[in-house]
């Protein structure tokens, strides 16, 4: 909140003011056209994803990579292999804090996918994202497996952990309106002890929520594209979240699914690394608007390519498994391997229930249809769609 003054018989006395985030001016004549491009590349790649019936696998994929390459704009190196294992509870070493951080925004990005499209942009829905809150976690399985019901809200508790979830949502009430009262009484409340080494003592994250999020209501009847490069940029304006700098990414993405564009979270993350635009702040407007159309077309140029690679290996194995009796598991193996980045013969035993030799036999089934060998190596052996 700024402190401004107030005219009259009490100019000494401070007076609050809301801070509030001018929304550029956009050249719209020059830039509908650019716009309306974008649009159609992005509907005509989300109509072919969901025609390829791969629409899961190739989420799935995507998500871990994102988690990958969101984590390496921000110079931490992860490796792709070690965040499948750790996402499936099948580390080989001590979990470093980096993969922590790459798991989170994995768990981010299937939090986003699990509920409706405009549920991610809500204060719930942020402090979800974050990981903090009562909101639970939920995240999206690979397809095949069964996926909770959006609109049954017991599916996503409040407060799993409470015995009476009710209790504590009423707890809340009421310990909000004990601080309602205390504000109304003159009494400022004091905020919580927060460690100046991790937290800049002089931001206000709430109330930079409050005005991202009143960002995102005003462009709601924007052009999807341009509501998600405004809002991104407003993100980085109001330095949100300096600890979780991928989450803006998201955010955009969630937008796009939101208005309608793509049911999706497209892979922005992978986008941004391959486009030349940096945001330095000294960008105009249209300037912001064409870097995000930028990360825009590297990031469906990817997707197509990795969707060409998942349809292709998808084609050569389908001939093998077209094959197999109606009780094999090597249909489930083939889902695996489209689903994921790698695939190693320990991971397949466990999600498969079936025994390494299995795998093994799994394996020589597929033949020349069996996806690269990633690591070349006898000990630890790994296959991969790339």
């Amino acid at each position: 909140m700024a402190i401004g003054s107030r005219e009259g018989d009490f100019d000494d006395e401070p007076v609050l003011v809301p801070r509030t985030y001018d929304l550029p001016d956009l050249p719209w004549e020059r830039i509908a056209g650019r716009l309306e491009a974008i649009t159609i590349r992005i509907l005509r790649f989300d109509a072919r994803l969901e025609a390829s019936g791969l629409a899961a696998g190739w989420q799935s994929r995507c998500d871990m990579t994102e988690a990958v390459r969101a984590l390496l704009l921000d110079g931490h190196l992860v490796d792709v292999g070690d965040l499948v294992l750790h996402d499936a509870g099948m580390d080989v070493r001590h979990p470093t804090h980096e993969l922590t951080r790459a798991a989170a925004a994995l768990r981010a990005r299937r939090t986003a996918l699990a509920r409706k499209a405009p549920w991610p942009l809500s204060i719930d829905g942020l402090a979800a994202l974050r990981g903090i809150g009562g909101v639970a976690e939920t995240s999206v399985k690979a397809k095949g497996s069964r996926k909770p019901d959006p609109d049954d809200e017991a599916a996503y508790p409040l407060y799993a952990n409470d015995a009476d979830p009710w209790k504590a949502h009423f707890a809340e009430i009421d310990a909000l309106l004990a601080r309602t009262s205390k504000v109304l009484a003159g009494e400022t409340p004091l905020r919580k002890s927060r460690s100046h080494l991790v937290y800049d003592p002089d931001q206000d994250e709430a109330e930079a929520e409050d005005l991202w999020l009143e960002v995102v209501q005003r462009t709601s009847g924007w052009p999807a594209i341009a509501a998600a490069a405004v809002a991104w940029t407003a993100w980085l304006d109001l330095n949100l979240y300096t600890r979780l700098p991928w989450l803006g990414l998201i955010m955009a993405a969630s937008i796009l699914r939101a208005r309608g564009l793509t049911a999706h979270l497209l892979p922005l993350a992978a986008g941004f690394k391959q486009s030349k635009f940096r945001p330095q702040g000294r960008e105009g407007a249209a300037e912001t608007l064409e870097g995000f159309c930028q990360v825009l077309e590297e990031a469906l140029g990817l997707a197509h390519k990795d969707l060409d690679r998942l349809i292709l290996a998808g084609e050569l194995m389908g001939r093998v498994t077209a094959k197999t009796r109606s009780n094999s598991k090597l249909p489930g193996l083939v889902e695996l391997f489209l689903s994921r980045p790698l695939v190693t013969v320990p991971l397949a035993a466990k999600l498969l229930k079936v025994t390494p030799k299995a795998v093994d036999l799994m394996l020589a089934q597929l033949g020349g249809a069996l996806p690269r060998e990633l690591t070349g190596r006898t000990r630890y052996r790994a296959w991969g769609i790339v």
